[in-house]
């Protein structure tokens, strides 16, 4: 892939990323859980986990919006860089909004033929959180197509190096 595409894209991810980072500050500064009137203990320590997968999703997204920063002010453009840092992205953004670790929720893959949002929550959410996730989807679902390529290409460098 020429040096342009994937300065291109880099620079389409940290706009994403700038995005991202912004939405989920503003939600994880104004919103507490005690604000969203949970009832009882089983849903105070699910809303809990939620809280714990968007802080550590708003990390990866600021070191994701760092490493890209740095690259795209690099002279010359250091496109083995630029492809590395965008699969890292892929797996720690891009990955974890659509599979947390933790099991906060899940994505409905049938959702896609529907046209309705794929990410779905085991419990009830309030509607905060659900539209917050909601927001953010269908640009993670956009960034995840272009990025998929780095997927498959990073990893069979890595093979083909050994």
């Amino acid at each position: 892939m020429g040096n342009s595409l994937v300065q291109t894209q880099l620079i389409d991810v940290k706009e994403f990323l700038i995005q991202t980072v912004t939405v989920l500050e503003n939600f994880l500064n104004e919103t507490t859980i005690s604000q969203l009137n949970v009832s009882n203990d089983e849903e105070h320590t699910y809303i809990k986990m939620i809280f714990s997968n968007l802080r550590k999703l708003a990390v990866y997204s600021e070191e994701g919006l760092e490493a890209c920063s740095v690259i795209l002010q690099s002279e010359p453009f250091q496109k083995p860089a630029a492809e590395k840092t965008l699969y890292k992205i892929y797996h720690q953004c891009i990955e974890e909004f659509f599979s947390p670790k933790n099991d906060a929720w899940y994505e409905d893959s049938r959702s896609a033929y529907t046209g309705k949002n794929s990410i779905k929550f085991y419990h009830s959410v309030p509607e905060s959180i659900s539209k917050l996730v909601k927001s953010l989807e269908a640009d993670f679902q956009r960034i995840r197509e272009e990025l998929e390529y780095y997927e498959t290409d990073y990893r069979t460098k890595m093979i083909q190096s050994k």
